[in-house]
């Protein structure tokens, strides 16, 4: 496949908004024969779920979620595409704990793509499953 976007071509996408920089993510791995994105969030005060708990808020881990769904999605797009749905289903809390993301596309057609998120903590736990549907504008081949 040309064009694929390397590390550091999605550190630089997703570091483009204000708002995903609230998490402080780095790119970890782009793997295009897994289809697979890996991405580190790090935890902040301004992500608890009460001050002081060190819990990550489940509408924050939500976000993170989204965020590296579409840029998984990206790397047969080449740009973060819109969210038509999304769920999250919650495991166990997030405490004191810095959240690795692992987005894996299952399926890109022509119109939509889907991709499963898993989250797991600083000791592998998994902390939440997702699955987000994303529109897809021209999608390239999976091979």
């Amino acid at each position: 496949m040309a064009n694929r976007l390397t590390v550091s071509d999605f550190q630089e996408m997703i570091g483009r908004s204000r708002f995903h920089q609230l998490f402080r993510p780095v790119v970890l791995d782009v793997n295009y024969d897994s289809l697979e994105l890996v991405i580190k969030m790090t935890m902040s005060e301004d992500l608890e779920r009460q001050p002081d708990t060190n819990q990550w808020h489940g509408g924050a881990i939500s976000a993170v979620i989204d965020t590296v769904g579409c840029y998984g999605l990206a790397m047969l797009s080449v740009e973060p595409l819109p969210t038509i749905n999304f769920r999250t289903d919650y495991m166990r809390p997030a405490i004191n704990t810095d959240l690795k993301l692992t987005a894996q596309i299952r399926r890109a057609g022509r119109l939509i793509g889907v991709v499963d998120v898993d989250v797991v903590d600083d000791r592998d736990r998994l902390i939440a499953v997702g699955r987000a549907c994303y529109s897809i504008k021209d999608p390239l081949p999976l091979s």
